[in-house]
């Protein structure tokens, strides 16, 4: 299968290519900068230039595809105005690839995060929040899904808090940042709220089976840890840098801060019966373990 990805050279996405090209399928990715684009052709990718905000660029890598996976998303949490436009701009971009695919029956796999579900873990049925401060990709997720009526097998994986690899990614990595520019490992309020998390090696593989087979309209859970408790990641973190461990307020993680402080674990027991995955790579906690000072 020809497929066009964007996003393809983050953590998760470099992780994703190599899964396609070692399943057989080739790849063009999208990339802006020269960095990005060497990192794409070293992957044994194909590379288009453009961004997010290139919509022409999108249509034309989306007509040439045989499947489109989304994981492009701009990562400005440093104000409420950065995030809103983030937001936007990928939701313009899933629009038009959703239009472009519209009749074919060709796949398009986007990525959402797990959503809460108070007082026990979040499944697949349970849907995406569509307020607060990232609630418009949920909304854009959502109008992806619709078009599944209309000849555009689309389908959503959902990503927990945490993704990572070597001790990097998701929120355990921003934690991990704010740390060192603190001097503190800090959490937000006691602590006993649970992210789930999974390694990008093994998500990588749910989006290339979703990608494959995944009914349309379908969401499925990359969740290989159910609930770690932050305190117990912060804990690893500030062993690991030489910091101390405490409660911080939750307004020093800026606009993320209530999404830090809520109890959000996540299951995926229907994702692994129905598309056979099996996650097999280190949980977060020991993952946290190569984190460098």
């Amino acid at each position: 299968m020809r497929v066009f990805i964007t996003g393809g050279t983050g953590l998760i996405g470099s992780a994703v290519v190599a899964e396609l090209l070692t399943a057989g399928h080739s790849v063009t990715a999208l990339a802006r900068s020269d960095a990005s684009v060497a990192r794409a052709r070293a992957a044994g990718a194909d590379v288009v230039r453009g961004g997010l905000t290139d919509l022409h660029v999108l249509r034309t890598g989306a007509e040439q595809a045989d499947g489109v996976i989304h994981l492009a998303f701009s990562n400005d949490f440093s104000s409420p105005d950065a995030l809103a436009r983030g937001v936007a701009e990928e939701g313009a971009a899933l629009a038009t690839l959703g239009d472009t695919l519209v009749g074919t029956d060709r796949p398009l796999v986007t990525v959402s995060g797990t959503p809460h579900a108070a007082g026990r873990a979040s499944t697949e049925e349970d849907p995406l929040p569509v307020d607060g401060p990232v609630g418009g990709r949920s909304r854009s997720v959502n109008r992806v899904l619709a078009l599944a009526p209309h000849g555009v097998r689309s389908s959503a994986v959902r990503l927990p808090r945490t993704v990572h690899n070597r001790g990097q990614g998701g929120f355990a990595g921003l934690l991990a940042d704010v740390a060192r520019r603190s001097g503190v490992a800090g959490y937000p309020g006691d602590g006993a709220q649970r992210w789930p998390a999974v390694h990008a090696l093994d998500a990588a593989v749910l989006f290339r089976l979703a990608l494959e087979k995944a009914p349309a309209g379908s969401s499925w859970h990359a969740v290989a840890d159910e609930g770690d408790a932050v305190r117990d990641i912060a804990a690893v973190i500030g062993r690991r840098l030489h910091l101390p461990v405490k409660p911080v307020p939750q307004e020093s993680f800026g606009p993320l801060g209530p999404i830090f402080a809520t109890d959000q674990p996540a299951s995926s027991g229907h994702t692994r019966t129905a598309l056979g995955w099996e996650p097999t790579r280190p949980g977060l906690l020991d993952d946290l373990e190569n984190i460098e000072a």
